[in-house]
C-alpha cells in the first residue's frame, strides 16, 4: 500500500494546472448535488463512490476538491499507476495493489483512518479501472462497500461522471452527486446497493442528455464563444454559398 503525501503548495499548483487543462478541453462542466456534497462535508467525513470512465477523472477530482469544495480529499488509485505517476500522492492519492488481497485490506484500513472527522473525504472509483460509459452492470469491486461498512461515521455519497459530445466542438462534463446512501445490514448486498445508486445518477445524466433540460444542474465552468472562430465560419459559409442563394 502506498500512502498519500498531501502537499498544500504542490496541490495548489497542480490544481491550477488541472483547471487550465480542463478549461482548454471542455465546453462546459455542469454539476448536480454540489450542495449535498458540501453539506455532507460539514456534517461528517464523506465517502464518495463513483464510476470510472475516462483519463480525465482524476484531474476532475483534483480540480473539484482543491479549487471548488474545500475538503481534505483523498482518493484510492491503482498502485501500478501511482508508481508511474507518483506526483498524485501530493494531491491525496494512495495506492493499492488490486491483485493482492492483503494489500487491499491495508488500503481499506488506511481509507477508514482518513474518514475520522468532518471535512475529510475519500473518493473511490469502485470499478477499479476505466470502463466505457455504456457498460452495464458497472461491475463494482467490493472495496468501496467494505470501507463504507467499517467507517461508520462516514456519509456515503454516490457520484456519476459522464463526458458528452454535442452540438459544439468541445465536450460537456456532467457530474451528479446523489443523496446519502444507507447500506443494508447484509454485508453481501452492500456492493449492489452502491452500484445501483451510482447507476441511478448515470441514468439521471442520461435523461438530461436526451431531453436537453439541464435545470437541475448548475455550471461550474462555461467556455466563452470564440468570436474569431464564429466570424471565420460565417465568412466560409458566405464564400461557399451556392450562386443565387
Amino acid at each position: 500500500m502506498i500512502p498519500a503525501e498531501r502537499s498544500k503548495w504542490f496541490g495548489w499548483w497542480f490544481a491550477r494546472d488541472a483547471k487550465r487543462r480542463i478549461e482548454r478541453r471542455f465546453d462546459r462542466i455542469v454539476v448536480r448535488g454540489l450542495d449535498v456534497l458540501t453539506r455532507a462535508g460539514q456534517d461528517g467525513p464523506v465517502l464518495v463512490v463513483a464510476n470510472h470512465t475516462s483519463w480525465w477523472d482524476p484531474l476532475v477530482v483534483v480540480h473539484l476538491f482543491w479549487r471548488i469544495v474545500p475538503l481534505e480529499a483523498y482518493a484510492m488509485m491503482d498502485a501500478r499507476n501511482l508508481r508511474a505517476l507518483p506526483f498524485f500522492r501530493k494531491v491525496g492519492a494512495f495506492g493499492v495493489d488490486l491483485q493482492d488481497a492483503a494489500d487491499g485490506a491495508r488500503a481499506i484500513r488506511y481509507a477508514c483512518k482518513r474518514l475520522d472527522k468532518p471535512g475529510r473525504l475519500v473518493w473511490i472509483f469502485a470499478q477499479g479501472r476505466e470502463v466505457p460509459i455504456t457498460v452495464r452492470p458497472l461491475g463494482f469491486r467490493p472495496g468501496a462497500a467494505e470501507i463504507a461498512r467499517l467507517a461508520r461515521r462516514a456519509i456515503v455519497l454516490p457520484c456519476a461522471l459522464r463526458y458528452e459530445m454535442g452540438s459544439r466542438p468541445d465536450p460537456v462534463l456532467y457530474l451528479s452527486f446523489g443523496e446519502p446512501v444507507s447500506l443494508p445490514a447484509e454485508q453481501g448486498r452492500c456492493t449492489n446497493v452502491l452500484e445501483a445508486a451510482v447507476t441511478a445518477e448515470l441514468e439521471r445524466i442520461e435523461a438530461v442528455v436526451v431531453s436537453g433540460e439541464t435545470s437541475e444542474f448548475e455550471p461550474l465552468y462555461a467556455k466563452r464563444d470564440g468570436t474569431l472562430s464564429l466570424l471565420a465560419i460565417r465568412a466560409l459559409a458566405l464564400l461557399t454559398r451556392a450562386p443565387g442563394r
